[in-house]
């Protein structure tokens, strides 16, 4: 049976004091978000953690990125052309679009109120709060992935929606300790109230906690999604002296990125400046493959000589192979510029 309602609130700050405990003990105090109080330097963080791993975030790129962009307002002043390519293998890189038009709107700060930050682009109510809490010292829960666990093994839910894991936060929040609480809850589901063999034996929560006589049960598993793959063919443009043409995406996904022309991989020609080209005499480079959340793709690459003058149209840019790596490429494209600079360096032999 279930405790009371009075019960459950009678044993928080028991839990609250096991949790603190637990994190001055063990943990990640270490993480560099973590010992700044700089909203922006905490705000960069939390977007770069939607979706990429901690050690990654911390050894790759969120050092490299202060170190360009120093200042929200510095971040404003950017084109957006750096920005996204110091962004450049994270991935979901609407996050730096949106990142970057924060900036410009927040207007040298980043402001406190969680509804507030909720109006900037991108920033959505875990992170608002995640900012709210760090930097501001609000005493609002957050809720990311590990906390989710966590919340659904300690009230034994199994398919709970969004609205009912807030209700439980606000039940479970270090009120008087934001900063630490939430960043204690991120770590035992990180390293405590892990996804396979919790160790409930040294878990802060364990005196409240419902679910931990079958704690792998909460939350209940997800039906594994079948990854398509999505066959194409990327054309390379030349104008046959060493330089290659390229387009900025305009499209929701990898937007604000630079490209080759794409088809389909069943396509016998493809339009580029207003031209038809067939693919039948176009030179074969080789393959590429990128495993992205929703879908692989699965290319062909083939080179093209551009046919008369290039015109003007929609940023098309001429680069060499040097000038390219200074560009905002996604993963499939470097591949592609790869496997051009392995092709000239044959001719070149």
């Amino acid at each position: 049976m279930p405790p009371k309602t009075n019960d459950f609130a009678a044993s928080l700050p028991a839990f609250h004091r096991a949790l603190s405990r637990w994190y001055k003990a063990h943990g990640r105090h270490e993480l560099p978000w973590r010992i700044t109080r700089d909203p922006y330097a905490i705000y960069v963080s939390e977007i770069m953690l939607q979706q990429t791993q901690v050690a990654t975030v911390r050894e790759r790129y969120y050092g490299p990125f202060l170190e360009r962009f120093p200042t929200i307002a510095a971040l404003a002043a950017a084109p957006a052309r750096e920005v996204m390519k110091s962004w450049e293998g994270l991935g979901y890189y609407r996050r730096a679009a949106h990142l970057h038009e924060a900036a410009k709107r927040s207007k040298g700060k980043l402001p406190a109120l969680v509804e507030t930050l909720m109006a900037l682009p991108g920033i959505g109510r875990n992170t608002a709060h995640a900012v709210a809490a760090f930097a501001y010292g609000t005493p609002v829960p957050v809720m990311e992935a590990n906390v989710k666990r966590v919340l659904c093994r300690i009230f034994a839910l199994k398919t709970p929606d969004e609205r009912a894991l807030w209700e439980k936060a606000e039940l479970l929040l270090n009120r008087k300790h934001p900063f630490d609480y939430n960043q204690a809850m991120m770590d035992i589901g990180a390293m405590v109230c892990t996804k396979r063999a919790p160790r409930c034996d040294i878990c802060p929560a364990a005196t409240i906690c419902k679910g931990k006589i079958s704690p792998e049960s909460y939350p209940a598993a997800k039906a594994k999604k079948q990854v398509p793959v999505r066959g194409r063919i990327i054309a390379v443009f030349t104008d046959g002296a060493g330089q290659y043409f390229l387009a900025p995406r305009a499209t929701r996904f990898l937007g604000g990125l630079y490209g080759f022309v794409e088809a389909d991989a069943d396509a016998l020609s493809v339009t580029f400046m207003g031209r038809i080209y067939p693919l039948a005499g176009a030179k074969l480079l080789g393959a590429v493959s990128q495993s992205y959340s929703h879908f692989t793709l699965d290319a062909r690459v083939v080179l093209l000589k551009m046919k008369g003058q290039m015109r003007k149209a929609a940023g098309m840019i001429k680069a060499n192979l040097a000038e390219m790596k200074r560009l905002p490429l996604s993963r499939a494209d470097q591949k592609v510029a790869d496997l051009l600079a392995s092709a000239e360096a044959f001719r070149a032999a």
